[in-house]
């Protein structure tokens, strides 16, 4: 299918308190995502931080955000490397109001391009709702290739690819094959000019917590045409894109949202507070940037 998404989705973060949910917190990002034009959000993807939260929490902030995002769409991530329990947790966002889901590729058991068709075939099969796959191999170990997107695009409700490859020659390959059938969506910030340009519906961004109304920008004006304006827009955000992925993601944009006066509160374990050379490093950006940082 096509059409489902386009503009800016927001991979959003989880803000914490050292007991759960920052709700108040949650309120104010998702008001900002809101009333700055952005086309919908990922709740519960990489940057959520949900392979930390309980199912009840997941439960609660999917709910809360349907309540909160009236007029946009709701994404929820609900992929993982068991695929039972993936089609569980997909029926469970379509209870609570989810406008699709995002499917990251099966991790650490990892599966052939076979097992990866057979995946989002159960998945898909398994509800009425537009998904969307998820290919990052630097954080799965597995790469959804071209030859087998384009077998998995065929899948009536499979709406698009999210592409973080990182290889362009591949994204672009993988455009050309699912041209038609279902949708490119960007999910690199470093590559979204590049991916709109060969016809990348919509970005699903990161620094888009940050700057929601430049990411938006970038969208429309690569859709209207005006390429240099574009690039230079592009050329300003990249910086700050770089050091929104100097440590591991939701690391540095947490930080930088905490920064911005968000109380994005803890990072949960694993993840460990920014080192001071990157979190320096990331003020620089930001006020270079022209964002006012309350450091």
């Amino acid at each position: 299918m096509t059409g489902f998404l386009k503009g800016v989705a927001t991979a959003l973060i989880t803000p914490f308190t050292e007991n759960g949910i920052d709700f108040d917190a949650l309120s104010r990002i998702l008001r900002r995502q809101k009333e700055s034009g952005a086309d919908a959000v990922v709740i519960c993807g990489t940057t959520g931080e949900p392979s930390t939260m309980t199912q009840s929490e997941k439960d609660a902030v999917i709910a809360f955000a349907r309540k909160e995002t009236v007029g946009m769409k709701l994404i929820v991530g609900t992929g993982g490397n068991n695929t039972a329990t993936a089609i569980a947790a997909t029926k469970r966002a379509a209870e609570l109001g989810a406008d699709g889901v995002l499917a990251v590729t099966p991790y650490y058991n990892k599966c052939t391009q076979n097992g990866l068709i057979a995946y989002y075939t159960a998945l898909c099969g398994a509800t009425d709702l537009p998904v969307i796959a998820y290919n990052v191999p630097a954080r799965t170990g597995v790469n959804i290739l071209p030859a087998t997107m384009a077998k998995i695009a065929e899948i009536p409700n499979m709406a698009g690819i999210k592409e973080a490859s990182g290889n362009m020659a591949q994204v672009m390959e993988t455009a050309r094959l699912i041209r038609g059938k279902c949708d490119l969506y960007s999910g690199e910030d470093a590559l979204n000019l590049p991916i709109l340009c060969i016809g990348g519906r919509a970005v699903i961004s990161v620094v888009s917590n940050l700057v929601p109304a430049d990411v938006k920008k970038l969208v429309d004006l690569v859709e209207r045409g005006e390429l240099s304006e574009a690039i230079a827009l592009s050329d300003a955000l990249l910086p700050l894109i770089d050091a929104c992925f100097s440590e591991v993601n939701p690391i540095p944009v947490k930080e930088g949202m905490r920064l911005l006066g968000f109380g994005t509160g803890t990072l949960r374990p694993p993840l460990t507070p920014m080192e001071p050379q990157n979190r320096e490093r990331l003020i620089a950006a930001m006020r270079a940037y022209g964002l006012e940082v309350r450091a």
